[in-house]
């Protein structure tokens, strides 16, 4: 395993746009069942720029940039994003363990194979748990692969049985 070096790492911003979404779709790649359909992201981009410009809104990516690479795509005045973090925060009518209902959700997890097991993941994790617990979430909610469960066992979460039911309209 490759050293682990300090990471640094930032909130993302509409310039990084076309990095963020590049990463989402690494992480769409791993995914069994995935779709490497790309012509989404022409729709997708402005709305993310949108999003990741408003600093105040319940939406948040936090990056770990590829100093001294260019990106993938070309694009990106800091040279290319290595690792994403994203989440946003939801209001859910609260109850007994949560009056404020005030819920977090990670979703957008992904590091570039040649750029993973260096803490980069982690370290935006961290990131985007500090920017929940700034924001009055208690609840923190996400799904994983089971290749990245123990990370996520690491930073506390835990395994539920979970009712859920989805339907795509």
């Amino acid at each position: 395993m490759p050293a682990m070096t300090r990471v640094r790492v930032r909130r993302a911003v509409p310039g990084d746009a076309e990095e963020v979404l590049r990463l989402r779709q690494v992480m769409i790649d791993s995914m069994a069942r995935s779709s490497p359909a790309t012509d989404w992201h022409a729709d997708a981009l402005p709305v993310l720029r949108a999003k990741l410009a408003e600093p105040d809104g319940p939406f948040a990516a936090f990056v770990v940039d590829r100093p001294g690479l260019p990106a993938r795509g070309g694009l990106s005045a800091q040279g290319g994003l290595s690792a994403l973090v994203a989440g946003t925060i939801e209001y859910r009518i609260g109850g007994t363990h949560d009056p404020h209902g005030t819920d977090g959700y990670v979703f957008s997890v992904a590091t570039d194979p040649d750029a993973r097991r260096r803490g980069r993941a982690r370290a935006c994790m961290e990131a985007l748990l500090e920017w929940f617990r700034e924001r009055g979430a208690h609840r923190i909610r996400l799904t994983a692969t089971a290749q990245a469960e123990p990370l996520y066992a690491s930073l506390g979460f835990a395994r539920r049985p979970d009712p859920l039911l989805e339907l795509r309209l």
